[in-house]
């Protein structure tokens, strides 16, 4: 069959909170598909009924995606369009669709992607963080350790580290951060365009206390924010700063941990990397 006649997958971004949002083009087109595989077809229903459309649906998550494949492939070898939604923001993004489209691209199916919200790209543009360079890790590891190795591994990246997070495991997040990255600037955004759209900005030991004094910051989707590893110069020259700083500590009579807090605050990192280093230096004097 001609590809001139096979249908097109529609990957259509959605609101993150505010109906507004929805572009009027990914309106149209999800008034015109032949159906809309959606991650959660309750919540979609919700939005098509705010447009007017009564559409199709069927539901596309991680637990049935692969499964759906064969499904949607045979509607568009008949000539029919279909759109890939997911419940907020942009398909694919830490949300279902990837094996489809990976599927679906193999098999030399049209794809079109239509732009519009995505929660770490609004939350980058108002942060007032780095943006030239990012790296998007998505959710962290559920399980203490997991989450702990996985920020250890980041310490010394130096782009704009973005995390999402649920309600439930923010404040633990925010300790792994303050724990394995050191007194680093962390921006929290929290329900972006939605009525209590909030944005804090601090260390993640200060959120915390912030989260403490009223709970209510504690809750909604999160989108946390930190900035990337202090580097001055080429290593070496890092090495012998940081090396002349420590020096310069211990020799007033600053004792180990309180040299390395110093020097975690002033250049950045983990203060367990500087005490380790102070005690190195302390020992070969």
């Amino acid at each position: 069959m001609s590809n001139s006649h096979l249908g097109t997958l529609y990957v259509v971004a959605t609101p993150i909170g505010n109906l507004e949002d929805l572009s009027p083009r990914a309106a149209r087109v999800l008034g015109e598909v032949a159906v809309v595989a959606a991650e959660d077809t309750r919540h979609t229903s919700r939005l098509l009924r705010h447009l007017g459309l009564s559409v199709p649906m069927l539901s596309l998550h991680e637990h049935n995606e692969a499964a759906r494949v064969e499904q949607l492939d045979q509607r568009l070898l008949r000539g029919e369009n279909v759109a890939l939604v997911s419940d907020a923001g942009t398909p694919l993004i830490s949300d279902p669709g990837f094996v489809l489209v990976r599927e679906l691209r193999a098999r030399q199916r049209r794809i079109v992607p239509l732009p519009g919200a995505c929660a770490l790209v609004t939350a980058l543009s108002a942060a007032g963080l780095p943006t030239d360079r990012f790296l998007f890790q998505g959710f962290l590891p559920a399980k203490a350790g997991a989450r702990r190795q996985r920020l250890e591994a980041l310490e010394l990246r130096e782009e704009t580290l973005v995390f999402y997070e649920s309600p439930h495991r923010i404040r633990d997040t925010l300790q792994e951060i303050a724990t394995s990255l050191g007194e680093r600037r962390v921006v929290l955004a929290r329900e972006l365009t939605k009525t209590f759209e909030t944005f804090l900005d601090g260390t993640a030991g200060f959120l915390l206390e912030l989260m403490a004094a009223d709970p209510d910051q504690a809750r909604g989707e999160f989108v946390i924010m930190v900035e990337g590893a202090v580097v001055r110069g080429s290593v070496d020259a890092a090495s012998l700063e940081a090396n002349a700083l420590l020096e310069a500590l211990l020799d007033e009579g600053v004792g180990v941990k309180q040299a390395a807090a110093v020097a975690a605050r002033l250049m950045g990192g983990a203060k367990k990397t500087w005490y380790a280093q102070a005690q190195t230096l302390k020992e070969t004097r």
